[in-house]
């Protein structure tokens, strides 16, 4: 193993167990700094040393010219990461990617249904015959758009981790960070009804099931964040005429929906999960996108009709 190699090894090892990075994280990082290691050594460098600041920037000028500038950002916070980690425990005296200049990213505006939408897909759900499916997806739905979780947390939820006496579940997010997320009325008797016939989705068998997830396919197994988004396709497609329908915008219609019924910030926060409050902030932006058109349709100055003028500006 190269010392480049056993560096990067290390520096995903201390990622993993020190900081508590998710698997997807780990693996992310460890695509990148594998193909920088690979250019290293097309370039003829093999040492740790000689990754300096002038081939960071010229394999990152490489990938700039056919890989989007997500991409290429992400690919510098995984260096910054890495030489950081190798400056703290003393094998790199200089990080040469500090002064590293990430491209600029203009983030879009989050997907998000309206109330009388999202209640339209809700319905699409709820309108079929009564089988245990069925009622899982009414409990999936529900669930999305009452906590506003992650895809991901939703079908990693164990069982155990559900407590609908008090209306609430634990929540395994990113960085193994636990947050405890509230359960709506119609959440809590929508799981209650699930939970009645979860256990008639087994394999067909051994009649087996996972003992730990609680949400489960219909071979008794733990449901897999790729089918979770082709149901949502299709409720989306039936109920809002939205094909491209993602989970992720039950999340966000219901950080959407908060705001706009006045919860602040910090709450919308803790209950997405969010690291920074920047990210939450984008929020904020589409409730003012939404508030500027209430505004243009209903507001008579908007429209070119008379100013009124009173006399008095006290007011």
């Amino acid at each position: 193993m190269s010392t480049v190699e056993a560096a990067i090894e290390g520096f995903l090892v201390s990622l993993a167990e020190e900081r508590r990075a998710s698997p997807n994280t780990v693996a992310a990082y460890r695509r990148d700094l594998t193909q920088l290691r690979t250019f290293a050594e097309e370039e003829g460098e093999t040492r740790l040393a000689g990754l300096d600041r002038l081939l960071l920037r010229k394999w990152l000028g490489k990938l700039a010219r056919d890989r989007k500038e997500s991409t290429v950002a992400r690919k510098v916070s995984a260096l910054r990461s890495f030489f950081r980690h190798l400056q703290r425990i003393g094998r790199l005296r200089d990080n040469p990617a500090e002064r590293l200049e990430a491209p600029k990213l203009v983030r879009p505006l989050p997907t998000f249904l309206d109330a009388e939408t999202t209640s339209e897909v809700i319905d699409v759900v709820q309108d079929r015959e009564d089988t245990p499916l069925a009622r899982r997806d009414v409990a999936m739905v529900e669930f999305l758009y009452a906590s506003g979780i992650r895809v991901s947390e939703l079908c990693g939820l164990d069982l155990s981790r559900l407590d609908l006496q008090r209306g609430e579940a634990r929540v395994i997010g990113k960085g193994n960070r636990e947050r405890v997320v509230p359960l709506g009325r119609k959440a809590v008797a929508a799981l209650g009804r699930y939970l009645e016939v979860r256990d008639q989705l087994t394999r067909p068998k051994t009649s087996a099931e996972d003992r730990d997830a609680l949400f489960l396919s219909y071979r008794g197994r733990r449901l897999e964040p790729r089918r979770l988004q082709q149901l949502m396709r299709r409720f989306g497609a039936l109920g809002a005429g939205r094909a491209d329908l993602h989970p992720h915008a039950l999340r966000h219609s219901c950080a959407t929906h908060l705001l706009d019924g006045g919860a602040d910030l910090r709450s919308i926060q803790e209950l997405l999960g969010h690291r920074s409050l920047s990210t939450t902030q984008r929020y904020t932006h589409t409730s003012i996108d939404g508030l500027i058109r209430v505004y243009d349709r209903a507001h008579p100055l908007s429209r070119g009709g008379p100013q009124v003028d009173n006399g008095d500006e006290s007011s």
